[in-house]
């Protein structure tokens, strides 16, 4: 197997590399302290063309890949993960939904716009009382006239509070399971449509994250996605996807965090010399080291799949379960090394270990992840499981 990146794939990870280190790293400590949303480093992201990169020239975009899509989540989450969340919610997860399952006309009317950066996006899934059980939904759509009326709440939604465009799920056909949900493009602007109190967070806290209410929240027919009853299927297909991105920023934030280590323990001096020297933190950092680079061949080969045209889903799993286990590991480890230090709000590993711990949640616990890696495995012996 050739593992070399082309030329192409080269330069858009400089250039990557390049604008996180440079404009966002310096903000991010900011970010989290305050609470802000980054929403000056997206205006500039817009400039450079990253808030729709993934997107065909026509509508503003850079037609990025699966790979150099990866390649961008890595850099921004090793910079600022609220930054990387919430460029991935509204491009991974919004604007890319819309890219793969929307009509000629719902892509020249959205996607330019949300490239521009002036309308942000967002996708609101999760309920009360779904949330690994998506089929569980309770919120409803009602066809009357040319207008859908879509009655229910939303829970968790990324970026909610700085949206414009949100991605919505609702059941056309209650009865009928996840077979009856579709899927709708909603504007905050519609009637009936309003945006919850923000959420305050453990870690990612320059993430907007707020509940929706739709309350008999008029949205024109031509704004369904895909055909009724096609939700629960696009909803997974963008959740791969999704999980597909997420690793690509547990990968970011991991080498951040060894980054963050491995320098700690260059600086710090105890018992006559650096804590490097020191046997059980060369094993911490070799251990991180390796670790790491197992995400990353197994991130990249998932995106190679993606890019084939390939079914991914269950190497999507994977890399979001191994991922979000791995980071976590990783900052915990170097955080132990920074010792009390670690432990101030100064330091930026204590930032990195808050923001790692919510990697084994979003989009898809590490338990559901692992459910979806064995039902694959089972269904080769004829054996359909459950949750």
């Amino acid at each position: 197997m050739d593992f070399t990146l082309s030329e192409e794939h080269q330069m858009f990870r400089s250039m990557f590399r390049d604008f996180a280190q440079k404009e966002v790293a310096p903000l991010a400590q900011t970010t989290d302290h305050e609470e802000k949303p980054p929403l000056e480093i997206l205006k500039k992201m817009a400039e450079q063309g990253f808030l729709g990169a993934t997107f065909p020239e026509k509508y503003g975009g850079s037609e990025l890949d699966n790979l150099g899509y990866c390649f961008l989540m890595e850099e921004m989450a090793g910079a600022c993960m609220s930054t990387a969340l919430t460029l991935h919610v509204h491009l991974g997860l919004a604007g890319n939904t819309i890219l793969r399952e929307g009509t000629e006309a719902q892509k020249e009317k959205y996607l330019p716009d949300m490239a521009e950066g002036t309308k942000l996006g967002a996708f609101a899934l999760t309920e009360p009382e779904a949330g690994s059980d998506a089929a569980a939904i309770r919120t409803v759509a009602v066809k009357k006239g040319d207008e859908y009326i879509l009655t229910g709440n939303k829970l968790w939604v990324t970026n909610a509070g700085i949206a414009d465009i949100f991605i919505v799920f609702a059941k056309t056909d209650p009865q009928a399971g996840a077979r009856g949900i579709s899927a709708f493009i909603v504007e905050k602007s519609f009637p009936g449509f309003k945006v919850g109190r923000r959420e305050r967070l453990l870690g990612l806290r320059g993430v907007v994250c707020n509940p929706i209410y739709l309350e008999e929240c008029r949205v024109p027919a031509e704004n369904l996605l895909g055909q009724e009853g096609e939700g629960f299927k696009i909803a997974m297909r963008a959740l791969d996807y999704a999980r597909l991105g997420t690793a690509a920023m547990c990968l970011g934030l991991a080498e951040a965090a060894l980054r963050e280590g491995s320098r700690y323990a260059t600086e710090r001096s105890q018992f006559g010399g650096p804590i490097a020297l020191k046997q059980a933190i060369q094993n911490y950092v070799a251990e991180s080291a390796i670790k790491i680079e197992a995400l990353r061949h197994l991130v990249e080969y998932t995106a190679w799949l993606a890019d084939k045209g390939e079914r991914f889903t269950k190497e999507a799993a994977m890399a979001k379960a191994f991922g979000g286990e791995i980071v976590r590991w990783v900052a915990d480890r170097m955080l132990q090394v920074h010792g009390g230090y670690g432990y101030m709000r100064e330091y930026t590993i204590e930032r990195i270990y808050r923001d790692a711990r919510a990697l084994s949640i979003i989009e898809g616990t590490t338990e559901i992840q692992r459910f979806i890696v064995a039902s694959d495995i089972f269904s080769g012996y004829g054996l359909k499981i459950k949750p």
